[in-house]
């Protein structure tokens, strides 16, 4: 997985360059108000530092369209550019208003990076790694504000210091950044998939992953084109296929039973569908009393039941097939172990699929099936005549109905199923349909029950294991297109898929809608949770606590001394962040907002005391120091990622880069209410009332959190926005009912 961390770390550092020109213009605008002789316009001097938060207002209103129209990458690259454009023109600035005018391009800048910097890292991170990797940007955004802070720092021991020069060095970054976006970056696999570039999108995934064999996560990321189908939960009991027996489990009929072929000659399994409920069916169906009772969204609580059953040590190996293959490799010896997705291949597979070399064309107008070598394998195995792929499975055995299942992460696998049942005249009816199969418990016998995951594979003897499944339509597949195009499962071109592009009526679909209320509901809490103003105050509470003193007495100016404390806070977030890296794969980014939050309320309720008590000068001023350090390390360690990871998961892959930025949006909005109610509150109901606000806020987003915010870690991105369709689908049965 190094490449996809590489990536990532590389995508981060546009978060530098923010981080970078936050601390900056913090510490520049102490001596640009002295040049421009400011003092008496605070009007002028707020705009100055405000315009960054504009530009990036303004921009973030046409991103998401723009990004899922022209990519990812391409924007990655525009703000790289509008970074080092606006450096220059900051160090030039011969006047206020070429400076007003730099500050909005470095909006831009920002708008871009902070908005699509989650949303890239999302789409080419593995599931197992995906927390960490996006809990980056938090890193590097503190880190750049750290060596921003110790560079303006050091400039202002100057005899004269240049706010020019202090603005301009963001250049030199940012041209670094230019440099990885260009020749590093590559594009996201998904939105490739989603424009129909497959060829491009499996040599992504391939350099990302660093292996060939990457079938399973493309045939994934296809399926994630789909937006609002109807989803259902189903179980299934899997084994050999001479092992599973009716006696002792209530399993459907024979005719349900769907054969799954594995790469060795002879080895095959059967799954069947059970009629009882698995845990999470049952979770899915009923709910916990809390979600009965109201309390709960029965979305967490479906997402729960997952996790209980998710194994700690997840992987991309199968977890539930440890002796199944890829579905490009089912049929028999002669077949290659891998998929192929080269346009030589697809033509091996089938003649009368054109390849894009024959045609001249790129990938963009892939002509081909996604799954044309699964259906000649399995042609081969089964025997009817070749390229009769979809016929020859409707009048063959419905007791063998042939399966494709690959490991996507996380311990969750795909498969695909064809289902047949009769019409209203008389004549077969069938579909395909796309499965999310995940593990519930340990192989074991067929009479066992299931206990905990267990750390060894599964022997193909006696051993059956119970899966929940998320069944569904899968994208590919058109019922009107099925006389026309019998293809096997890849029913419909990616290309004819992509062909709709993301619509705004796709966020009116329940399972969006859920979706962009818990991220716009996060984004707004985190705004109005108090960071702010913990920071506007954080100079003069440590200046009560003597290191104003302490500082002045070494020879420091005030200016020197107010950017010194600022480098100092900011160094006490990087552990902090570095601890939330580990742990947000491990504990989750739902149980890290649950415990980091009260630790908020906490500090601010003392913040509260030591303004309304007095305890002394020193007693007070020590007690808001620890708590002003306790706020900052436990905010950067939840409430300041997590908002962005959640939202850079949560929606739909065709709809994300809108959502994402009506997500952003509400971000910079609040962010500016927050700016410039701040002085207003303060004067109006003082510092206690405005801390008290502020944990009354962090009380409600834990509420919130527990009731709205379900867990995501480890899960595919495709499988994460299929729950939320489930779950939406549930919570509106519940309130009907």
């Amino acid at each position: 997985m190094s490449g996809a961390v590489l990536v990532a770390v590389a995508a981060a550092v546009g978060n530098l360059l923010q981080g970078w020109d936050n601390a900056t213009i913090a510490g520049a605008v102490l001596y640009i108000k002295r040049e421009f002789k400011l003092e008496s316009e605070p009007t002028v001097e707020g705009l100055i530092v405000a315009m960054s938060l504009i530009g990036a207002t303004l921009i973030t209103t046409c991103s998401g369209a723009i990004a899922d129209w022209l990519g990812r990458r391409p924007l990655l690259i525009i703000s790289s550019v509008l970074y080092f454009i606006s450096g220059l023109v900051m160090l030039w600035s011969p006047n206020v208003y070429v400076l007003l005018f730099a500050r909005l391009l470095d909006g831009f800048g920002i708008g871009l990076s902070v908005t699509l910097i989650p949303v890239y890292i999302s789409e080419t991170a593995p599931p197992e790694i995906r927390g960490l990797l996006n809990t980056l940007p938090q890193f590097t955004g503190s880190g750049g504000m750290f060596m921003s802070y110790c560079m303006v720092f050091g400039m202002s021991l100057m005899q004269s210091p240049s706010w020019r020069l202090m603005l301009g060095v963001l250049s030199v970054p940012s041209l670094l950044y230019f440099v990885l976006t260009v020749f590093f970056l590559p594009e996201s696999p998904r939105w490739l998939v989603s424009k129909g570039r497959m060829l491009e999108a499996k040599q992504v995934l391939q350099r990302l992953r660093g292996r060939e064999d990457v079938s399973g996560e493309m045939a994934l990321l296809v399926e994630g084109l789909g937006v609002g189908a109807e989803t259902s939960i189903e179980e299934y009991i899997i084994g050999p296929d001479n092992e599973i027996m009716d006696d002792d489990q209530d399993l459907s009929g024979e005719k349900d039973q769907i054969k799954l072929y594995g790469p060795e000659e002879g080895l095959s399994w059967i799954a069947r569908p059970v009629t009882r409920q698995s845990t999470v069916g049952l979770v899915s169906r009923h709910g916990s009393m809390a979600s009965r009772s109201g309390l709960v969204d029965p979305l967490v609580t479906l997402f729960g039941s997952v996790h209980e059953k998710l194994p700690e040590t997840g992987s991309m190996r199968s977890m539930l097939f440890p002796h199944f293959g890829s579905m490009f490799s089912v049929g028999g010896g002669n077949q290659p172990r891998q998929e192929e997705w080269d346009e030589e291949s697809l033509a091996r597979d089938g003649e009368e699929y054109v390849s894009d070399a024959a045609a001249g064309d790129s990938d963009d107008n892939l002509q081909s099936p996604l799954i044309s070598r699964q259906t000649t394998s399995l042609e081969k195995e089964l025997g009817p005549p070749p390229h009769g792929s979809l016929s020859s499975m409707r009048h063959g055995s419905t007791t063998q109905e042939p399966v494709s299942s690959m490991g996507i992460g996380g311990g969750w696998q795909l498969a695909w199923k064809w289902s047949e049942r009769e019409g209203k005249d008389g004549k077969k009816e069938g579909g395909f349909k796309r499965i999310y199969l995940h593990q519930e418990g340990v192989p074991g016998s067929v009479r066992g029950s299931l206990v905990s995951i267990p750390g060894v594979d599964a022997t193909p003897d006696g051993e059956v294991i119970q899966a929940a499944a998320l069944v569904s339509q899968p994208a590919l597949y058109s019922s009107d297109l099925m006389n026309q195009q019998t293809v096997g499962p890849a029913m419909v071109h990616p290309s004819e898929v992509a062909a709709k592009g993301p619509s705004w009526g796709d966020l009116f679909e329940p399972g969006v809608k859920h979706a962009l209320a818990v991220g716009v509901g996060l984004q707004i809490l985190q705004q109005f949770s108090g960071i702010n103003g913990v920071l506007y105050y954080t100079p003069q509470i440590l200046d009560q606590a003597g290191v104003g003193v302490l500082l002045s007495n070494l020879g420091l100016s005030s200016s020197s001394a107010s950017l010194l404390i600022s480098a100092m806070t900011t160094l006490l977030m990087l552990p902090a962040i570095a601890v939330a890296m580990r742990l947000m794969d491990v504990s989750g980014r739902r149980t890290l907002l649950l415990t980091t939050i009260p630790i908020l309320i906490l500090s601010l309720v003392i913040l509260v005391l030591g303004s309304l008590v007095d305890m002394g000068s020193v007693v007070n001023a020590s007690i808001s120091t620890i708590s002003v350090i306790l706020y900052f390390c436990f905010f950067v360690m939840g409430f300041g990622p997590i908002p962005n990871i959640l939202c850079a998961e949560i929606f739909p892959t065709r709809v994300r880069g809108l959502c994402i930025a009506i997500c952003a949006l509400t971000f910079w909005i609040g962010d500016i209410i927050v700016t410039y109610t701040l002085p207003v509150m303060l004067k109006s109901i003082g510092l206690a009332g405005v801390f008290g606000l502020y944990a009354i806020v962090c009380l409600i987003s834990w509420v919130f959190v527990f009731v709205k915010v379900p867990e995501t870690k480890g899960m595919p991105l495709e499988v994460i926005t299929e729950f939320f369709s489930v779950g939406a689908k549930q919570t509106a049965d519940t309130k009907n009912n």
